[in-house]
This record gives C-alpha cells, sequence and structure tokens, in this order.
C-alpha cells in the first residue's frame, strides 16, 4: 500500500466514524424532540383546562361583585342615616353645652338674688317685728 493509500484509507474511516458520530447524534435529537413534542401537547392541554377554569372564575367572579355591589347600594342609606344620626347627636351636645352654660349662669344669677332676698327677709322680718 502506497501513502496516498493510506490516506485515503484513514480519511474513509476518519468519514465513517463522523457520520456514526452524526448518526447518533441525530437519534438523540429525535428522541429528545419526542419529548419535547410530548411535554408540548401535555403542557397545551393543561393549559386549555386551566384557561377554562380561569374562564369560569372569572364569570363566578363578575357575579360576585356584581351581587356585592347592590348589596353595597342597600345597605348605603343605612350608612348615611348614620352619618346623619352622628350629626344630630353632636349638635344635641353642643346644644346641652349651651343649655348647661345658660343654667349656670342663671344659678349664678339665682344665687345672688337669693342673697338680696334673704336680705328682704330679714329687712320685712325686722320691720313687721318692731314695735311701734
Amino acid at each position: 500500500m502506497t501513502g496516498g493509500q493510506i490516506a485515503g484509507l484513514i480519511a474513509a474511516v476518519a468519514f465513517a466514524v463522523l457520520v456514526l458520530f452524526i448518526i447518533f447524534v441525530l437519534m438523540r435529537m429525535m428522541r429528545t424532540l419526542g419529548e419535547v413534542n410530548k411535554s408540548i401537547s401535555s403542557i397545551t392541554s393543561d393549559v386549555d383546562g386551566l384557561s377554562n377554569e380561569v374562564e369560569n372564575i372569572l364569570v363566578k367572579s363578575n357575579i360576585l361583585l356584581d351581587d356585592v355591589n347592590g348589596k353595597v347600594a342597600t345597605i348605603d342609606p343605612l350608612f348615611q342615616a348614620v352619618a346623619d344620626l352622628s350629626e344630630s347627636v353632636s349638635d344635641l351636645n353642643d346644644a346641652s353645652r349651651g343649655l348647661m352654660t345658660h343654667v349656670s349662669a342663671t344659678s349664678k344669677k339665682a344665687k345672688d338674688s337669693s342673697a338680696f332676698i334673704n336680705v328682704g327677709k330679714k329687712a320685712f322680718s325686722f320691720y313687721k317685728n318692731r314695735k311701734v
């Protein structure tokens, strides 16, 4: 065998090894792609199921929100009545404070007047009991 034939034989063996390696890699890649396809189809079916469930949840949430809004609209007059009542109670407190201030001032005047009345009573009693 000549040098060119040996080099050709080495090149042919190297090319055969390269082809075998490429076949091995391609077969592994096909197996991996098959698994990826299975995973994608499984994920797709799961996502379809989830999207249906999410849609149902959104519909129920909208119904619940409408119900809550209706009940809040029903309760709003109650809150308004409570607010009006608290304002009335506040006005009543202000009026009672004013009344207490007025009563305190009147009682002070009555106290001063009672002192004058006592003096008047004593003077009248003295005038009545005097000897003529």
